[in-house]
């Protein structure tokens, strides 16, 4: 090749780079930054968990509860917690803010099992829990895997007891089970999206029936009464207190180093906790900003973000709304001027299902953080579409910081799709566009996600957040 057309094509042609071949040492530096993103996850499990984990981490961080009556200064830090499930801190900037916000909003609930009302069932002398799925979930990936129990009870008194079991060491597990291969010939007849059914998807959780020396006689479903009577044993809790109780199963290992290299890891939830971590940790690493940060983890976006804890109501509008009265703003100005992330993941290429994807239009492990212009369906179907003008202002704040990005889309036009926030935040009048982590095995209940790319995310946001 002539040095003249090698030229041309350098500047003419763009490849996003590999991170570990543009900076070798980044490596070392992801591997410590993942460390304690892997304890995040492990510690918060549910949108309530999740909470807690990231109201330990402001309140270590110096940030206080947010009073609409007080006025704050640059630099002060407020957090604001929503009915236990969702949460917002931010960093006051030194501009007015009517000049404007920088948004950062991710999703902490993740696709799981959730309890019905009335749960608890015995059948031929087995105990199971009867399940409603939350989320966009492939049910089948759900059977024959270990799941813990996570959730709240609020007792007939008002009080409110929170309940985890399967995550300690020496706890018991739960599971779906699923039929041996001699058995499923009629099984392996369903499509995929059947082979296990919803009304399947029921866990077994015992098989003793309760004894009572001083009784004769059977006692009906003995089995169910033995699990209730150990629920009361050590919760206080009745068949009744159920239907007062909010409880999830989600899967019960920890996450972990994937590979022999360890650059990837797996768990449970990275969608979309790996955009809430590494937004958290870049808003309480900003000290002074010049435009007030706002920094939101909300809950309900895996099932259209609906109800008072989404991003499909009023809460984020109404804490801006008071950050707005405290300096004397028009929150309708505040919106305008206002930039938001919506910060969540995008599905890596996956080689070994390629033909799902557009492959020079995806996003692939390693190369950074994907920019997302567009998510919906098909025809561009519930997308904000973020604009040509803040395309290129996100791109300049990561080039200007050295972040490795990418760009990337939820497959092939026709293959499928899907959505985010970001339409919530632009109903606001804000400029809003996707950013987040690229995700191969998305909705299983063991994604994959790479050190670099996480590190790499968290640098944009601290870009975002920081450009002036």
């Amino acid at each position: 090749m002539s040095e003249k057309l090698k030229e041309m094509q350098e500047k003419l042609t763009w490849k996003f780079p590999h991170i570990a071949k543009k900076y070798p040492d980044q490596t070392v530096q992801a591997e410590q930054f993942c460390e304690e993103y892997k304890k995040y996850l492990d510690e918060g499990k549910t949108e309530r968990e999740c909470v807690a984990a990231s109201v330990k981490m402001l309140a270590k961080a110096g940030y206080e509860p947010f009073d609409e009556r007080k006025t704050y200064c640059p630099g002060d830090k407020v957090y604001y917690v929503n009915r236990s499930k969702a949460v917002i801190a931010a960093t006051i900037g030194s501009e007015p803010i009517e000049n404007g916000v920088r948004m950062n909003g991710a999703h902490i609930d993740s696709p799981r099992l959730d309890l019905k009302p009335t749960p608890v069932y015995e059948k031929n002398e087995l105990a199971y829990f009867k399940t409603h799925y939350y989320g966009g979930l492939r049910k089948y990936q759900w059977s024959a895997v270990p799941l813990s129990l996570h959730g709240v009870v609020i007792m007939e008194n008002g009080e409110k007891r929170e309940i985890s079991i399967g995550e300690e060491e020496g706890d018991p597990v739960f599971c779906v089970t699923d039929l041996l291969p001699h058995l499923s010939g009629e099984q392996n007849k369903r499509p995929l999206n059947e082979g296990i059914k919803g009304e399947e998807l029921n866990i077994i959780i015992g098989s003793v029936p309760y004894m009572d020396e001083d009784e004769s006689e059977d006692v009906k479903d003995a089995v169910k009464l033995n699990v209730l009577s150990l629920l009361y044993d050590k919760y206080g809790m009745t068949e009744k207190d159920f239907i007062r109780a909010e409880i999830e199963m989600v899967p019960a290992f920890k996450s972990r180093d994937v590979g022999f290299d360890r650059s990837m890891i797996g768990a449970y939830g990275q969608d979309d906790r790996v955009c809430a971590y590494t937004a958290l940790k870049a808003e309480i690493e900003t000290r002074y900003p010049k435009f007030t940060t706002v920094t939101v983890l909300t809950d309900k976006e895996e099932i259209g973000s609906d109800g008072n804890t989404g991003l499909n109501s009023d809460y984020l509008g109404h804490f801006i709304s008071y950050l707005a009265d405290s300096q004397g703003a028009d929150v309708k100005k505040v919106m305008a001027r206002s930039i938001c992330l919506s910060s969540d993941v995008n599905a890596a290429f996956d080689p070994t299902f390629a033909a799902v994807y557009d492959g020079t239009n995806s996003c692939y492990m390693n190369k950074g953080c994907v920019l997302t212009k567009y998510t919906g369906a098909r025809g561009k179907s519930s997308s904000s579409d973020a604009s040509a003008e803040l395309m290129a202002r996100v791109i300049k704040m990561m080039d200007d910081a050295g972040v490795c990005w990418q760009i990337g889309e939820l497959g092939a036009v026709d293959a499928g799709g899907g959505g985010t926030i970001a339409k919530y935040v632009a109903s606001m009048n804000v400029d809003v566009v996707d950013l987040g982590v690229p995700i191969l095995s998305m909705h299983s209940p063991f994604e994959l996600a790479s050190k670099l790319d996480i590190y790499h995310t968290y640098l944009a946001f601290r870009a975002f957040y920081e450009a002036k």
